[in-house]
């Protein structure tokens, strides 16, 4: 073993550029690799082991379920227990809705944007924290325990008697001893907030206080056996076995708990997909080209490798000696690049994490997702270089040492004849023959070319439907500045004048073109526990029909357009209905569009609909769009100089997750780019150096250092222009692979005109990437074989 050690070393130290090259390679591909899985991975634990287990300890219910409060008794929901395939069940609680009035508040919720977050998540005004606000679901609950959804106390106690209750939390605001007072009903003091991942109420009173409550529903959680609770369908065919006893008509609705796992994991499983694909490509990449130098360095240390077998070496020392060679730079590039590469990954981590509503949940990356990456990484590159270096352990010792390194005579021959009669400058023709003189080389060559420009012409589509996404969600040109109310009770002046007087003094000023009044109010849809935020639109807002996917916008009252993510998480489509209530007033609409955004739990209306059930509700933001040429900060100044109870905030035109997927995909790119281009480097280096008599002999006969430079360059550009007609087919069809999964898993819906970005000019610049990556991996090498001399040739002969 210590000879085997010691020829590898020697190996290495004689072939100082190809050890670099390997370095390099591996170096590049295990630090983007490692960027993309260990972040792609790391989301996918977030996505769902953090939530696994605290489900798994607190006994959440797979279902939480409300039933007909007078269709249906207490002994017959009881009963449902002992139906097969159930494993536990809570309640029936009885359950109320409750309108929290702003006096009781101490805060409201807030106005959020236009657009929305490619993730999921909803945006709100900085300005308008989100409080206890609005319509809550109240349950009647005498203890925490039980066997189904083990609500966790956070800070305060539980209830123990009427006057008191207990709110879900919903940020760090968690202060105790607010008074409610519910219209015409009880004032109740909030002595505690606890969290409930069944998310099965918002708050919870003993059972003596919620008859004072008007309950409207009775409340069942079910936890099923085995794999019933595995997928949708089989929770669906769980539940309905579960109640075939009860009347029909009894159950109002019903709330898996994967779809809270799916809003709790959307913003992390949304970058998996292109994370993923970059790794795998990065991986492969890699692969190719070890391969390639390992093969290369076989055929150049021939000679080598007969006096090894010579020395008494046996084959399968000799194939050591060239894993040793191969394994030795590409453990120094792993244990560099992973260690690089997590680090870099963090801010990625952040970004992404920031804003998913987790909560209490702990986040974070195991120490498996690093090891995998350190002891993968050799191994491939071990396997990658196995083929090549079993050539070796097959190779006769006698035919080693008489073979020389260039290519066998007659090689490429054919094709340099034929290349002989075109019309080009002979430089130009023997470039383009060289390839055939090594096809082996040449097709790993080739496929390296065809993965880089997979990557950027992958990358180019995200980067332009992201884009595209990001204008719309952000109403980039639609609305330059949000003018929102002034709270009083946050300390803020209130504005001078009424509604309908504010919105006319935001059209007076000068450069307004268009305003448009938004009211954001939290109401609840008839049979869930979850609040709703509603946004009501008046005045200029047929622009937000650029936003709808599916459908139309807006024309009449009693119509809502409703997220991807609000329709799945609750089986409805364009054409059904939903009920919402407010201050006990009910209001039903029809679901005529679905919008591009993310968010599980908002809709979006018009004031014809909230005037029908809330004629007083005034808005509380104001989106304005200015005349070309209007600078924001001064439309915004005469807006607090006509009333200081008004907030106007400049509307960014960017949104955050485009921008971390097109940052992070054109980091990457970058980075398997220039690994293709290493891979190319290589073998211009390979085949100049296999031909340093025929580069002498054509010196001798007349070509110039500049000849040579085109007839190298002009082999690999070659190469390159083919990996271009090839890797764009690849590169679009990974888009068409990979987009859907985005946006599948963020549940965001996305029009055709997003999605359309294969234009002719795009295709041309992306055809030329092949030959960019080639002609800058040739560069190094040409300029060496220009430099090299009749002399040196004749003193190597």
């Amino acid at each position: 073993m210590s000879a085997v050690w010691r020829a590898s070393r020697a190996a290495v130290r004689r072939r100082r550029l190809q050890t670099i090259v390997i370095g390099l390679v591996v170096f590049s591909s295990t630090f983007s690799s490692t960027v993309a899985t260990v972040v792609a991975l790391g989301l996918l634990e977030a996505a769902s082991a953090p939530f696994d287990r605290a489900f798994a300890q607190q006994r959440g219910a797979h279902v939480v379920a409300s039933f007909d409060r007078d269709g249906v008794s207490d002994a017959r929901l009881a009963a449902t227990a002992r139906r097969p395939g159930v494993e536990a069940v809570a309640g029936p609680f009885e359950q109320a809705v409750i309108t929290v009035p702003e006096a009781g508040a101490r805060g409201e919720s807030g106005a959020g944007s236009a657009g929305g977050s490619a993730a999921g998540g909803e945006s709100r005004s900085p300005a308008a924290p989100r409080v206890i606000t609005g319509p809550l679901t109240v349950v009647g609950r005498a203890d925490p325990a039980g066997p189904v959804d083990r609500v966790r106390l956070l800070a305060g106690r539980w209830v123990t008697r009427p006057g008191e209750i207990v709110l879900r939390a919903q940020g760090a605001d968690r202060e105790l001893g607010t008074v409610i007072s519910v219209p015409g009903g009880p004032r109740l003091t909030v002595v505690g907030w606890a969290g409930s991942l069944s998310r099965s109420a918002q708050g919870w009173v003993s059972p003596d206080q919620i008859g004072a409550l008007r309950p409207t529903a009775k409340q069942m959680l079910y936890r099923f056996t085995g794999s019933a609770s595995a997928t949708d369908g089989r929770i669906e065919k769980a539940m309905a076995s579960a109640t075939a006893d009860l009347p029909s008509a009894s159950p109002l609705a019903s709330q898996s708990y994967l779809s809270i796992k799916r809003d709790v994991g959307r913003a992390a499983s949304a970058y998996v997909p292109f994370l993923l694909a970059f790794g795998i490509l990065g991986l492969v990449v890699a692969v190719l080209i070890v391969a390639n130098v390992v093969s290369g360095a076989v055929v150049a240390g021939l000679r080598h490798i007969g006096v090894l077998k010579a020395l008494g070496f046996t084959p399968n020392q000799v194939v050591s000696v060239y894993l040793v060679m191969v394994l030795v730079p590409a453990a120094v590039g792993c244990v560099t690049g992973t260690v690089l590469g997590g680090i870099a990954a963090q801010p990625l981590l952040k970004s992404v994490f920031m804003g998913i509503g987790t909560d209490d949940l702990a986040v974070g990356i195991s120490p498996w997702v690093y090891g995998a990456t350190l002891l993968g990484m050799p191994v491939l590159v071990m396997l990658a270089a196995l083929a090549p270096a079993l050539r070796a352990h097959r190779l006769p010792a006698a035919r080693a040492i008489s073979a020389g390194s260039a290519p066998r005579a007659g090689r490429g021959q054919r094709v340099q004849r034929g290349l002989a009669g075109v019309r080009l400058p002979r430089s130009v023709s023997l470039g383009l023959g060289l390839p055939f003189a090594r096809p082996g080389r040449t097709v790993l060559t080739l496929a390296a070319v065809v993965l880089g420009v997979t990557t950027v012409t992958l990358a180019t589509g995200l980067s332009n439907t992201m884009t595209a996404y990001g204008e719309a969600a952000q109403r980039v040109g639609h609305v330059h500045t949000v003018v929102h109310v002034g709270k009083p009770r946050f300390g803020e002046p209130a504005p001078k004048q009424g509604d309908a007087e504010t919105e006319a003094l935001l059209r007076s000023l000068p450069g307004a073109v268009r305003v448009t009044a938004d009211a954001w109010i939290d109401v609840n849809l008839a049979g869930y526990t979850e609040t709703i935020s509603c946004q009501f639109y008046r005045g200029d807002s047929d622009t937000l029909g650029e936003t709808i996917a599916k459908g139309r916008w807006l024309e009449g009252p009693g119509e809502v357009v409703a997220p991807p993510a609000f329709l799945n998480k609750r089986g409805l489509e364009i054409g059904d209905r939903v009920t919402f209530t407010l201050d006990g007033r009910k209001a039903s609409a029809t679901i005529v569009g679905e919008s591009m955004a993310g968010m599980p739990d908002a809709l979006q209306s018009n004031w014809e609909t909230l005037t029908a059930f809330a004629p007083d509700r005034e808005a509380n933001q104001y989106e304005v769009q200015l005349a070309p040429g209007t600078a924001v900060g001064t439309y915004n100044a005469a807006v607090r100089a006509a009333d200081p109870g008004l907030n106007p905030v400049a509307l960014s035109e960017t949104n955050r997750d485009a921008v971390i997927i097109i940052g992070s995909a054109s980091a990457l790119t970058v980075l398997l780019a220039t690994v293709a281009a290493l891979g190319v480097f290589n073998t211009a280096l390979l085949n100049t150096r296999e031909r340093h008599r025929d580069l002498g002999t054509l010196k001798s006969l007349g070509m110039t250092p500049r000849q040579v430079s085109v007839m190298v360059v002009t082999s690999m550009a070659a190469l390159g222009a083919v990996g271009g007609v090839l890797g764009i087919p690849a590169g679009i069809g990974a888009y068409e692979l990979i987009m859907p999964a985005m946006t599948d898993a963020a549940d965001i819906s996305l029009p055709a005109s997003m999605t359309d970005v294969w234009y002719a000019p795009v295709l041309a610049l992306l055809a030329l990437t092949g030959v960019v990556i080639a002609a800058l991996g040739a560069l190094v090498p040409a300029r060496s074989a220009a430099r090299l001399t009749i002399a040196k040739v004749l003193h190597n002969e």
